[in-house]
C-alpha cells in the first residue's frame, strides 16, 4: 500500500477554521457534510427538545406551587401559635406579678415597673402579630410568587417560553451552519482530494504520496519562461515512485467554475510547481543527498509529470505540459 504523508490541504483548512471558531463537534469530513444535510432536522429536534423541557418545567412548577402553598399555611399556623403562646405566657406572668401585694415602698416601685414592662411587651407583640407572622413566611411567599408568575407566563405564552428556552441553542446551531457554509468551497475540494488519495493509496509500497506540499523561498526564484518571480508554491499531491514524480492538482469544480475567469488556472498552478520542483531536484545539494549526480552515460533525467484531476467536470480542450 502506498505510504502517505500529511493531511490533505482542504481538510486541514476546514479543521483549522472550525477550531478558530471554537467548533469541536466534528471528527471527520463526513460529520460536517451530514450536519449540513440534516440541519433542518436538527433544528426541529432542538425545538422539540425545548418544548419537552418547557412542559416538564410547567409540571414541576405546578407541583412546587402546591407544596409551597401547603408549606406557607403550615408555617403561618406555627408562627401564629408560637406568638399566641408567647403572649399568653406574658399575660400569665403579668397576672402572677400583680397578684402579690407589696409590703414596702421598694416592692411597690418594682411591681409597678414590672407591671408596666409586661404590658408594654404584650401590647408590642399584639400590635406586631400580623407583621411577625408575615415575616416568618416572607421567603416562602416570595418563592411562591416567582414560581406562580413563571407558571402563568408559560400557560399563557407557551410559544414565547419555548422560543426563549431554545434561543441560545438555536443561535449556536445557526452559527455552526453559517461557519460551515462559508467553507463550502473547501468541503467540495476535500471531497475531490479524498477520492484521489483513496485511489492512489491502492498503489504498492514502492510509492510515496505527499499531500498538501508547500514550499516558500527568499529571495524569490525567477521563472524566465513565464517572466515570473515565484516566492512560494503549493500543490495538492506529489506522488513519488518507480515510474517518476507526479504533481497532482485536484479540483471538484462545476461546469460554471470551469468557465469562471476569477478562478486561478490550475494549469498555471501545476506548471509553476513543476518548475520549482525541477529547480529543487537539480541543485547541488539534491544531487548529493538524492543520488541524482551524473551517470557515466550522461545526465540523468528526472521524470516529472503534471496531472490535473477533475472529479466533477472537465474541459474539452487539451493543454501543453499537463495531463487532465
Amino acid at each position: 500500500m502506498c505510504r502517505t504523508y500529511n493531511t490533505i490541504g482542504s481538510l486541514a483548512t476546514i479543521k483549522s477554521r472550525l477550531e478558530n471558531n471554537n467548533i469541536h463537534d466534528f471528527k471527520s469530513l463526513r460529520d460536517v457534510i451530514e450536519f449540513q444535510s440534516s440541519y433542518t432536522t436538527l433544528r426541529q429536534q432542538l425545538i422539540s427538545h425545548h418544548e419537552n423541557l418547557i412542559e416538564q418545567e410547567k409540571n414541576m412548577l405546578r407541583i412546587d406551587l402546591q407544596q409551597l402553598d401547603t408549606a406557607i399555611q403550615t408555617q403561618r399556623q406555627q408562627s401564629e401559635q408560637r406568638l399566641t403562646d408567647e403572649i399568653d405566657n406574658l399575660k400569665q406572668q403579668l397576672s402572677i406579678a400583680t397578684s402579690h401585694a407589696p409590703t414596702n415602698f421598694f416592692q411597690k416601685l418594682t411591681k409597678g415597673l414590672r407591671h408596666r414592662n409586661y404590658k408594654k411587651t404584650i401590647e408590642h407583640k399584639e400590635r406586631s402579630f400580623v407583621t411577625e407572622v408575615n415575616k416568618s413566611i416572607s421567603n416562602l411567599v416570595d418563592s411562591y410568587q416567582i414560581k406562580c408568575n413563571r407558571y402563568q407566563f408559560i400557560c399563557s405564552h407557551i410559544d414565547e417560553a419555548i422560543r426563549h428556552s431554545a434561543q441560545h441553542s438555536l443561535s449556536e446551531l445557526e452559527r455552526k451552519k453559517s461557519t460551515i457554509d462559508e467553507l463550502n468551497s473547501y468541503i467540495y475540494g476535500a471531497l475531490g482530494e479524498q477520492k484521489v488519495v483513496k485511489t492512489i493509496e491502492t498503489l504498492s509500497d514502492e510509492y510515496f504520496l505527499i499531500n498538501d506540499f508547500a514550499v516558500s523561498f527568499s529571495p524569490a526564484i525567477y521563472n524566465r519562461q513565464e517572466n515570473d518571480y515565484i516566492k512560494s508554491v503549493q500543490i495538492d499531491h506529489i506522488l513519488i515512485g518507480p515510474s517518476g514524480i507526479f504533481l497532482i492538482e485536484t479540483k471538484n469544480w462545476s461546469e460554471k467554475s470551469l468557465e469562471s475567469l476569477s478562478l486561478r488556472s490550475p494549469v498555471q498552478q501545476v506548471k509553476r510547481t513543476s518548475f520549482i520542483l525541477f529547480k529543487i531536484l537539480n541543485n547541488e545539494m539534491s544531487n548529493l543527498y538524492l543520488g541524482l549526480d551524473k551517470h557515466h552515460w550522461g545526465d540523468k533525467k528526472i521524470s516529472i509529470k503534471n496531472i490535473i484531476v477533475l472529479t466533477n467536470n472537465r474541459p474539452k480542450e487539451e493543454f501543453q505540459y499537463v495531463k487532465i
